[in-house]
């Protein structure tokens, strides 16, 4: 080493704090005990990954001391370590959301079955007002599903109701003279005839009514 480099050393040893110092040679006498070992190719323990782990994250300038591996590789025990710690902490848990009660199953399987127009929102309403919150997920899960819509057709309900359907209609008819009258018909569905029939060139509420 020589005169300048010495000297470079001695000078940022002055200008830095006890605490990085003895970080810095905490880490140089860490990899020196692992690069004594006899093997060719010495090997890192556990214990040696979980020092320059923790080490990274107390220490910023742990990069420029490390020599044994590359900063990339000490990145990755740590994000190893991080699965790790969640995997430890996670055991035994059971995965996805809890398990819903039997007894809220069977309630939301009974009202359906009893009220067949009753959608999952209504399901859901009738729930809040027993106690139970459940999400919209779970009654589509566990509510009968039945084979007919839970209402009429439009098509039934104008068959069941066809005689007593009417249409109505007011509309302008333009003349020859060019001239705006103003008609209103009234038909009735079942037969298509015309139940009442008016026309006039100046249209009041009265009139319509």
């Amino acid at each position: 080493m020589g005169l300048a480099q010495m000297t470079f050393f001695f000078l940022r040893a002055l200008f830095r704090s006890q605490a990085d110092l003895a970080a810095e040679n905490l880490a140089l006498r860490q990899q020196l005990a692992i690069l004594e070992q006899r093997s060719r190719r010495p090997r890192l323990q556990t214990r040696d990954r979980i020092f320059w782990t923790w080490l990274a994250r107390l220490w910023s300038n742990w990069r420029s001391v490390l020599v044994i591996v590359q900063p990339e590789t000490v990145v990755r025990w740590h994000r190893q370590g991080f699965k790790l710690y969640w995997r430890w902490k996670s055991r035994g848990g059971k995965v996805g959301r809890p398990r819903v009660d039997a007894e809220i199953r069977k309630l939301i399987r009974r009202m359906s079955r009893a009220n067949p127009t009753w959608g999952t929102p209504r399901i859901r309403s009738e729930l809040r007002l027993l106690g139970y919150t459940v999400a919209k997920s779970t009654v589509d899960r566990y509510r009968i599903r039945h084979r007919k819509p839970p209402s009429q057709t439009w098509r039934t309900f104008l068959d069941n109701h066809v005689r007593d359907i009417v249409a109505i209609d007011f509309f302008t008819v333009p003349t020859a003279k060019f001239r705006i009258l103003f008609a209103f018909v009234v038909l009735r569905h079942h037969r298509r005839m015309v139940v009442h029939f008016n026309v006039t060139a100046h249209p009041t509420a009265e009139w319509t009514a």
